[in-house]
């Protein structure tokens, strides 16, 4: 199997380290960054002590706060929990097949999908007909079957994205297991609870050559035929965990103290510009604002786990949603200051989770 990480794509919140605060030099740099500026433009008090701020930019300024305290996390939890979904075969033609599954109630409330594997019962290839490919090596007398999740559009056109590929030899048979959690989570992207799951399994030619030819046709997983399903039918197995137990508690209690024992939470930090020196006659507004933090721990499932990615390593308390950060900064140009607005993004920790170091995070669902 080809590696999942392949088709994940992975990303890290840019903030200084796992929900840790930010500090004034990196606000700083972010700045700077932002409006293109190698340093700190140079501007005394009687460059900006009449300065006005016009009404649009004050308007555009606003409207980026209020959409900036507008976002709400998406509630995250993880018992640990399996749940297995049968399958059927809605059409099928000489390589390409595709898999619906009904969704509706199949994932746990309050829970979130850590891994979905999907199982297919490869079936015997009769002996008459290995016997029509048997010049063909042990190398040779293999099909590559790839699996793509299927997104029916609003406008009736299909889109497929690739989730997992394996090669699979003609001379074996049995269940084959493809890890298709891409496509669950982009399904559940949709927020459309009753519409299906479609799979689309395809099985391709490998090799080139004349030998080789048709060998792919060869490739038959149970139930795809019109005998209807059997005990082989397809599977898919979901694994949750639960996050009223192992996930972070929300915002911290202000009257408790945080020690080592404090289950991961988002605490409140609040970041004066007006008391940093550089942000002198610069940043306009805010004077500061709330960045927040996520402190505290996270439980550790128990041992073993049914499935393992590579390189994890234990949970940490993230953040695991930001928001941007609306500025008014003075900017000169021809000689004269002026109001400018900008937007830092991933200034503001909305929400923070627990989560594996090192886990894959799943790209977003384009439009």
């Amino acid at each position: 199997m080809r590696p999942l990480w392949l088709f994940w794509a992975l990303w890290a919140l840019p903030l200084p380290g796992p929900g840790a605060t930010l500090s004034g030099e990196q606000i700083r740099g972010r700045l700077l960054r932002q409006l293109h500026l190698s340093e700190v433009p140079v501007l005394d008090e009687g460059d900006v002590g009449e300065l006005v701020t016009p009404a649009h930019v004050m308007a555009q300024y606003v409207a980026l706060l209020q959409r900036s305290h507008g976002v709400r996390s998406r509630g995250k939890r993880f018992s640990q929990e399996f749940r297995e979904v049968a399958g059927r075969w809605l059409a099928s033609e000489a390589s390409t097949h595709l898999l619906v599954f009904s969704m509706e109630q199949r994932l746990p409330p309050n829970s979130e999908l850590v891994r979905a594997v999907l199982r297919l019962f490869q079936e015997p290839v009769p002996r008459a007909a290995l016997r029509r490919h048997e010049r063909l090596s042990p190398h040779s007398a293999r099909a590559r079957v790839t699996i793509e999740w299927l997104h029916v559009r609003d406008d009736s056109s299909n889109r497929t994205s690739l989730v997992d590929s394996r090669l699979v030899s003609l001379h074996e048979s049995g269940w084959k297991a493809f890890d298709v959690t891409e496509a669950v989570t982009f399904w559940q992207q949709l927020s459309r609870p009753r519409e299906p799951l479609i799979l689309q399994v395809t099985v391709q030619r490998e090799h080139l050559g004349p030998p080789a030819l048709g060998a792919h046709k060869l490739v038959r997983f149970a139930s795809q035929g019109p005998a209807g399903p059997g005990q082989g039918e397809p599977q898919l197995e979901l694994h949750t965990l639960d996050l009223g137990a192992y996930g972070a508690q929300g915002d911290c209690d202000p009257e408790v103290p945080v020690t080592e024992a404090t289950r991961c939470c988002r605490q409140e930090v609040y970041i004066d510009l007006r008391g940093m020196k550089w942000a002198e006659n610069w940043v306009l507004e805010p004077p500061g604002f709330l960045a927040y933090e996520c402190v505290g721990t996270c439980q550790q499932p128990p041992q073993p786990l049914p499935f393992k990615w590579p390189f994890l390593g234990p949970r940490q308390c993230v953040a695991s949603e930001t928001a941007s950060l609306p500025m008014i900064v003075s900017i000169k140009e021809g000689g004269r200051p002026r109001p400018q607005v900008v937007s830092l993004p991933n200034m503001r920790v909305q929400k923070c989770s627990c989560s594996w170091d090192g886990a894959p995070v799943p790209r977003k669902l384009e439009p």
